[in-house]
């Protein structure tokens, strides 16, 4: 999937903006996929991205976010707090697919649950408790890191509910010559 053209989608965020990704040519973006929109898991990670989203965008990062909820729960779950970048809601997970984000394992679900309960008792101690699941409830995560001629330059399938790329993994990259 690394130096393939990206996927070129139009769309609009949960707010109602319209989010092109011809529109981030000469920028550096992270796109990161999500399960539903009452996960744990995900809702703790969106809330980091977050918590360090200036840093990150003083280092020259911008960053999009899908769940394969609709809007109303992606408000209702993730949409609550500010969110300085765009949620977009793909229920029919159609750019998903474009993106090759389709892998779907149940050992996925048992191994983040099993050896990442840590980070789900965080992630319930913030407020994120399981919720209506929508969608595949196997859906692994995945990141794409996308250069500035649009290229995916890294991409990251989850090997489970709650792998992403670390902090430090993008940062490294969005700082590499």
């Amino acid at each position: 999937m690394e130096n393939k053209k990206a996927y070129l989608f139009d769309t609009e965020d949960i707010q109602g903006n319209k989010i092109r990704l011809e529109d981030y040519k000469g920028k550096k973006l992270m796109v990161s996929f999500f399960r539903y929109a009452s996960c744990p898991f995900c809702n703790l990670r969106v809330q980091e991205l977050i918590t360090r989203y200036a840093s990150l965008k003083d280092q020259g990062l911008n960053i999009i976010v899908f769940f394969e909820s609709n809007k109303e729960s992606i408000m209702k779950y993730s949409g609550k707090r500010q969110v300085p970048f765009p949620i977009i809601a793909d229920p029919d997970r159609i750019i998903y697919g474009k993106y090759g984000v389709t892998n779907s394992s149940v050992w996925g679900m048992i191994r983040g649950l099993t050896f990442r309960m840590p980070t789900m008792i965080r992630a319930m101690r913030n407020g994120h408790s399981p919720g209506k699941m929508e969608g595949d409830k196997y859906l692994l995560p995945a990141d794409f890191l996308i250069g500035p001629d649009l290229l995916i330059e890294n991409a990251h399938f989850g090997k489970d509910i709650g792998d992403h790329f670390s902090i430090k993994e993008v940062e490294n990259w969005i700082n590499k010559g």
